[in-house]
């Protein structure tokens, strides 16, 4: 049975998709599932907006829903795909303004690394103190 190529070279299909490992895989990784994750949470806050159309019943039980300690726990996720989609694409836009900094991207992953954390570990503080008193 043949191997489908897609590349000049032979290439298997799935060679693409093989783990090169390191921190540019991982940034890489993180950055298509917190898109997905802001993604999603652009459609249910467009359908939280349409149930406001059906005046505020309905509108004021979900709010109930965001409130709840699960509500914060999925705040926190949102915030971590927020911060992490935008600080990781400004370092990927700097990059490529810059094409000779892509020699220097492990460091750059660190230095991002080194600004999402501090912020996003505080704004999760923030996001979860009232859960505990």
């Amino acid at each position: 049975m043949a191997i489908r190529t897609v590349y000049r070279h032979g290439s298997p299909v799935l060679a693409g998709l093989r783990y090169r490992g390191r921190e540019g895989m991982f940034a890489w990784l993180l950055h298509r599932l917190s898109g997905l994750g802001v993604l999603l949470f652009l459609v249910i806050h467009i359908f939280d907006i349409f149930l406001m159309g059906f005046g505020p019943g309905p509108f004021n039980a979900l709010l109930v829903l965001y409130h709840s300690w699960w509500g914060r726990i999925m705040t926190v996720f949102l915030i971590f795909g927020l911060l992490f989609h935008a600080v990781n694409g400004a370092r990927i836009i700097i990059q490529d303004f810059w094409p000779r900094l892509w020699r220097h991207q492990a460091k750059l992953i660190w230095i991002e690394t080194a600004i999402f954390l501090p912020v996003f570990i505080w704004a999760a503080y923030l996001t979860l103190r009232p859960l505990f008193g």
